[in-house]
């Protein structure tokens, strides 16, 4: 089941196309006027995008929001976005707001315009950016960074204990099982966070169980899903494999090993642009030679510091062969995806994602440079020289004296002793030092990851720029609460999204007397326009699993309303709170 989930992730990103998709075109097009309303919205991106359930949101000419079908792709083309429209639209100036998720796994929006008959006489409002949540973006950029840490720990790890054979294997335990731990802890965290990465929503929105479903219907969603099955699997076929021989065990930690890399090149930079084939190859390659250096380096530095016997020059000179083919791997991979990436020399200091490049390539050379070192310190830790002494055998206490016989014992000579031990530490210090550095570059790489590779971005500039108008933003609002009881007091953070006339979205958070998440039996809101009699109109809030929220909120005028917010923190106490609130067009 696992291999069969991740060849469908490596066939599905073989279409040539480039990292992060660019609207390639749209049907009307930008800024168009159209005699007769279009039946349909479609979108043509430069490669295959995944759709959201809103991927588009548009406004019409007094800036409510017209509803629409499920978007889907137009005739089976991967790289397109389509939607119906109602047939009884309006005349006047329409705003099309989307989002879509890239075959890298990152997403992307926009928007632009288009009239029927004629355009409206006042422009639309520019919209506020909701491309990314800040806090959102934060805990998915970290969960990346820490998944490389453990993904890198665990199967350098791994690696050392296979193939560099250290007689005391203590002080790797540790290392695996913190590896395996953060590895599964962070890709279930990623899980739960992809939908409101995907949608640039609040991280409490991870809470709403009925986005599971959309987010494993996706490439990247797939990925991380395969990727806990395999760490679940790889931990019940441990105890069955500990009694096998060394062959098996390594051939099944080796697999394993390209299985999970797989689970990144799958859902990232590879798995989009050209010669998709040959890329992913490099960068699952790229992923485990940098596993069994950067892993192995730390099992290396543990092993010479915590092993109850230092490790004898075999161990070390295996570890120094691994690590000079890895770096052998990771030079001729890495020069590959940097061409590929860039797409010209100017791009390396013209762009975002050649300057984190050359940071990374900076970076990697004092890499180098300590590696150097602690090989030159491998070489003079060989074994020492050998003297050969000729002793006595021991004879019987009776009995006439044998011929004389003479046994050859082999020790090192006192003065061979001290360098032994000035080499090991230098060893362990160049060792700490390369580890660091290492740190470093896992870090660079993941910033690297989730910037638009120079490639894409001159194709992106080709393709029509997005008209920077048109949606309305959303409204904040924090409101305090206080019962007069122990513990009931707080705020209540309110968004409305549009925050216009017409059909809103409203979310409300509360915090409690210390500023953390609190959850309350029940929360109310209803809206009131005086000036009109209008009202009241209940929002109708529902529990979604630590906030509250609904989408079906219609404010049907323009004007100064009046919001009331009742909390109910027990069945006997609670607070009704009055704010106004400014609701246009």
């Amino acid at each position: 089941m696992l291999l069969g989930t991740l060849l469908v992730l490596l066939l599905a990103g073989a279409a040539p196309a480039s990292a992060h998709a660019a609207l390639r075109a749209s049907d009307p097009e930008d800024g168009s006027v159209v005699r007769t309303a279009p039946t349909h919205i479609t979108l043509t991106f430069t490669e295959s995008v995944g759709l959201l359930e809103d991927s588009f949101r548009i406004y019409g000419p007094d800036n409510r929001r017209v509803h629409m079908e499920e978007p889907e792709h137009a005739a089976g083309a991967a790289d397109t976005a389509r939607a119906a429209l109602p047939r009884d639209l309006d005349e006047g100036t329409y705003t099309v707001a989307w989002r879509v998720v890239s075959a890298d796994s990152h997403p992307v929006s926009g928007a632009f315009t288009f009239s029927i008959g004629k355009p409206s006489p006042t422009p639309p409002a520019a919209p506020q950016d909701h491309a990314e949540h800040p806090v959102t973006k934060s805990l998915y950029d970290t969960g990346r960074y820490l998944a490389y840490i453990a993904a890198a720990l665990l199967i350098g790890t791994a690696a050392f204990a296979a193939l560099c054979r250290p007689p005391d294997t203590g002080p790797l335990r540790a290392p695996l099982l913190f590896g395996w731990w953060t590895l599964l802890v962070t890709t279930a965290a990623l899980l739960v966070l992809r939908a409101p990465y995907e949608k640039g929503a609040s991280p409490l929105t991870a809470l709403d169980v009925s986005t599971f479903p959309d987010t494993l219907s996706g490439r990247p969603g797939m990925a991380l899903l395969a990727r806990v099955l395999l760490l679940l699997t790889a931990a019940l076929l441990r105890p069955v494999l500990r009694h096998r021989t060394l062959r098996t065990r390594v051939t099944a930690g080796a697999a394993f090993s390209v299985a999970l890399a797989l689970t990144w090149a799958s859902a990232e930079h590879a798995s989009a642009g050209i010669q998709v084939p040959v890329a992913m190859t490099s960068s699952v390659l790229h992923l485990l030679a940098m596993a069994a250096w950067l892993g192995g380096l730390t099992a290396l530095l543990l092993t010479l510091h915590r092993a109850k016997t230092p490790p004898p020059y075999d161990t070390v000179a295996r570890f120094s062969r691994l690590a000079f083919t890895s770096v052998t791997v990771l030079v001729l991979t890495g020069a590959y995806q940097s061409w590929r990436g860039l797409g010209s020399w100017s791009a390396l200091t013209g762009t975002a994602y050649g300057r984190t490049l050359a940071v990374k390539l900076a970076a990697t050379v004092f890499l180098l440079l300590a590696a150097a070192l602690s090989r030159r310190w491998t070489a003079l830790l060989a074994r020492p020289a050998v003297a050969e002494e000729r002793v006595p055998a021991l004879v019987g206490a009776s009995g006439p004296p044998p011929e004389p016989r003479t046994t050859h014992v082999t020790t090192a000579p006192p003065e061979a002793v001290e360098p032994e031990a000035v080499h090991r530490r230098a060893l362990r210090r160049s060792v700490l030092a390369e580890v660091v550095v290492a740190v470093v570059v896992l870090l660079v790489t993941t910033v690297l990851t989730g910037t638009l590779p120079s490639r894409a971005e001159a194709e992106a500039a080709k393709a029509p720029a997005p008209q920077v108008a048109g949606l309305p933003g959303a409204q904040a609002l924090t409101v305090p609460y206080d019962t007069g009881t122990p513990g009931g007091s707080g705020t209540v953070q309110l968004t409305m999204d549009p925050g216009r006339v017409g059909e809103n979205g409203l979310q409300a958070v509360v915090f409690g007397p210390q500023g953390a998440l609190s959850s309350v039996p029940e929360i109310r809101v209803t809206f009131t326009l005086p000036s009109k009699d209008v009202g009241p109109i209940d929002a109708g809030l529902t529990d979604r699993g630590g906030y509250w929220a609904t989408n079906d909120l219609t404010l049907p005028l323009e004007g100064a309303w009046t919001m009331k917010l009742t909390v109910r923190v027990s069945d006997i106490d609670q607070v009704t709170v009055e704010r106004g609130v400014r609701i246009g067009r």
